[in-house]
């Protein structure tokens, strides 16, 4: 077949794949690094402000982020917030084990699934469509922006580690949930200083696995859902 009978075929059947669940892939359309603006480290309401007015809103409108409040959004949950930490690695700002880091941020907009990079503070492609469906929440599936949060269980490195129990998986899942937690109340925190809509709940796992192209070690936990909210 040749190249535009094909993508004139597969443009037909797009409403089909969207009835059946199955994301939809932007044809000839290869999906670019996202270069974040400088993170702003003031603004918004006080800490105190923030935890009086933190919630779970789950009305979210599907209106975009400006592109500085998604770098704010995601420096807030787990940026860089200090050159030198421990072992050896930046400083977070979120805390974990050891400061292993293990928890990965995978960003679902509607163009695409990305990896969020602290450094350098940018959004780097996984793989074309609009996975958002994913979330396993419905009204999720519009929100304009999707955390999903996945551990890397090959960051428990058991040699050198002064944590003498890192290598039992039952402490590695306690460490895990409690990282995804922290990343998870700094975004609470962020979107109530900014008047956003926030809402932590659990995911499909086992096909989001495989449509990011996660590796055997890593595990998708969590959703994490982020817009502003809806209009009544």
């Amino acid at each position: 077949m040749k190249r535009r009978a094909f993508v004139e075929s597969a443009m037909t059947m797009l409403p089909a794949f969207a009835v059946l669940g199955v994301p939809k892939i932007n044809l000839g359309q290869e999906l670019q690094p996202i270069a974040l603006p400088k993170p702003e480290k003031d603004g918004g309401k006080s800490l105190l402000a923030s935890i009086l007015e933190r919630k779970t809103i789950r009305g979210i409108s599907p209106d975009s982020l400006p592109p500085q409040m998604l770098s704010n959004l995601l420096w807030a949950a787990f940026g860089v917030n200090r050159p030198e930490g421990v072992r050896g690695k930046p400083g977070r700002t979120a805390a974990s084990a050891s400061n292993l880091q293990e928890i990965d941020l995978y960003i679902a907009l509607p163009q695409g699934v990305y990896l969020y990079e602290a450094v350098p503070h940018r959004l780097t492609p996984v793989v074309p469509g609009d996975f958002r469906a994913r979330s396993g929440r419905r009204d999720a599936t519009t929100a304009p922006v999707n955390i999903f949060y996945v551990v890397d269980l090959t960051k428990y490195v058991v040699e050198g580690q002064p944590d003498r129990n890192i290598g039992d998986p039952e402490v590695q899942k306690s460490y895990y949930f409690v990282a995804t937690g922290l990343i998870a109340s700094n975004v609470y925190l962020f979107a109530a200083s900014q008047g956003l809509a926030a809402w932590f709940h659990n995911c499909e796992k086992e096909n989001t696995a495989k449509e990011f192209h996660l590796r055997p070690e890593q595990r998708v936990l969590f959703a994490q859902t982020v817009g502003f909210p809806a209009k009544m």
